[in-house]
């Protein structure tokens, strides 16, 4: 099926799913904004979330704004665009920049050496986009803190290099205007940050550094006409039922692969749009990012019972119930928004909501507020090389080494599970880190994922903890060699990475999930360990 600009096949068609949501003029529904189509729970919330249906169009006044701003920069030799933001606020930007070929640093960590390598690159060129509905965000606002200080001590004028993007009436956007930020665009409250890619968290930060976002907005706009018939011949009703009904069918994890397409890293965008719109009530689907379609992983290469793969672009390799969508970004971001609401009504759970992601905050906030003394603070169940474990005895059950460790939470994946590696790292320093997955995929019967931490706490965190409860979590964690000080505030930057990353961890285990959790006393040397452990891990 396609429209311009798009195109979605579907090799094991939900017909049946696909004929019902036709029947319930489905497309045309949402096309109004109708907030009843997931039920009356969940009507409030979808009430005051259907503004992204017709951004393509809402969100044009926004083009000239970016314009003038950027030309504004440009002329005083700011050039440097750095986004702080988290989940829907970094993501979306990422993806557009990097299918444009624009540079954008984004920062959507707290690891220390992270942000004080972003700090470090032309400074004196340098505007910071601060991305955050509320501006609460633990996160941006310690980025915030921490380029304001490095502004001030470089001489320059901190306000004069931050762009706010929030909601009307934030105590963001309060705070922007108190200190007298260079620029405030507000956002269209009625979307929810997963949705929000062509709203001004998408288009301003992606805009400021170059990327054409008035095509972008031609390319979403050209197939909504497209996405609104209730037709069999509607690509988001066919794509939407293939997740949704797949769901019911079993097929509760969606691999997501990247074959020859002119959009790069739409997995990471697409992973928390699935994870935090379709985890929760014990439901949903399990998105599962591997990268390039030709890996040898489980799900794609020979995709389980409980699978629907699902490549972005022309596969490189054919696989059984085979899903492509493909066509131009601003398509794909329209279609497959439409398409994931589509599902949830299917699988029945309210889209928009995500009860869950709080969870992480409150328990990063309480370690912040009392940090646990040396005395207090948990002693590793045991250390190898560079490697100290933290685990259940009854887990680890003996277990001496990294590969007994990793094989015992392997042995605890319950069936139809799948294993979450989550590395609270730096994502480029340590980006070896993600070589995990596939090795330890390579050799198990189950889907492995990978995200690094805090960034997956605003994307598959949602369904970690309200999804499907059969998960087991890996989480990593490294030693911080030079922290950073977060100003104004009574923690570092190492601080709270490993308040989150234990809080999190601390979480799921009292969730009754099997967890671990690796800390490398030595980065370089502890990868290296995990690695070579994770080949040799048999089931």
């Amino acid at each position: 099926m396609s429209a311009e600009g798009l195109t979605v096949e579907v090799t094991r068609p939900e017909d049946d799913a696909v004929s019902r949501l036709v029947k319930d003029q489905v497309a045309s529904k949402l096309a109004a904004k109708d907030a009843t189509l997931w039920g009356p729970d969940a009507e409030p919330e979808a009430s005051i979330r259907l503004g992204w249906v017709d951004l393509p169009r809402t969100s044009r006044p926004l083009l000239a704004e970016i314009e003038a701003l950027q030309a504004q920069l440009r002329q005083e030799g700011l050039d440097h665009i750095v986004l702080s933001g988290m989940g829907g606020s970094s993501l979306a930007p990422e993806v557009i920049t990097t299918t444009a070929n624009v540079p954008l640093t984004v920062l959507d960590s707290t690891d220390p050496s992270v942000i004080a390598r972003a700090i470090g690159q032309d400074l004196d060129r340098t505007v910071l986009v601060v991305s955050s509905k509320s501006g609460s965000t633990v996160e941006t606002d310690s980025h915030r803190r921490a380029y304001l200080k490095a502004f001030a001590d470089a001489g320059i004028d901190g306000p004069s290099r931050i762009v706010v993007v929030t909601d009307p009436g934030s105590p963001f956007a309060e705070l922007a205007a108190r200190e007298g930020y260079r620029k405030v665009f507000l956002a269209d409250p009625n979307v929810g940050g997963r949705y929000s890619a062509l709203t001004a968290f998408g288009l301003v930060p992606a805009g400021l550094a170059g990327a054409d976002v008035a095509e972008l907005l031609d390319q979403a706009e050209a197939v909504l006409p497209a996405l609104a018939q209730d037709s069999a011949d509607n690509p988001a009703l066919a794509l939407g039922a293939a997740l949704g009904a797949g769901h019911q069918a079993g097929r509760d994890k969606v691999v997501l692969g990247e074959g020859t397409t002119s959009v790069t890293g739409f997995g990471a965008w697409a992973e928390q749009l699935i994870a935090e719109s379709t985890g929760k009530l014990g439901r949903g689907l399990l998105p599962v990012d591997v990268g390039g379609t030709s890996d040898a992983t489980p799900g794609w290469a020979n995709p389980g019972p409980d699978v629907t793969p699902v490549a972005i672009g022309t596969p490189e390799q054919t696989v059984p119930g085979l899903v492509v969508t493909d066509g131009s970004l601003g398509a794909l971001f329209q279609v497959w928004e439409t398409a994931v609401a589509v599902a949830g009504r299917l699988i029945g759970i309210n889209p928009f909501d995500q009860p869950n992601v709080e969870e992480a905050k409150k328990a990063a906030r309480s370690l912040l507020d009392q940090p646990p003394s040396q005395e207090s603070a948990p002693s590793p169940a045991f250390a190898d090389g560079a490697v100290e474990v933290y685990g259940d005895e009854k887990l680890l059950a003996g277990a001496s080494s990294v590969e007994q460790a990793l094989s015992a939470i392997v042995e605890a994946v319950p069936e139809r599970g799948y294993l979450a590696l989550l590395a609270y790292l730096d994502r480029d320093a340590d980006a070896d880190a993600a070589r995990l997955r596939p090795a330890l995929a390579a050799s198990v019967p189950f889907q492995v994922t990978f995200g690094f931490g805090p960034r997956y706490l605003h994307s598959t965190g949602q369904y970690h903890k309200g999804g499907h409860p059969n998960g087991a979590f890996v989480e990593i964690t490294g030693a911080v060699t030079d922290d950073l000080e977060v100003p104004g505030r009574p923690y570092t930057f190492g601080q709270l990475i490993y308040a989150q990353a234990v809080g999190d961890l601390g979480i799921l285990r009292d969730k009754g999930f099997p967890t671990l959790r690796f800390h490398l006393t030595d980065r370089k040397a502890g990868l290296a360990q995990l690695l070579d452990a994770a080949g040799k891990v048999r089931t």
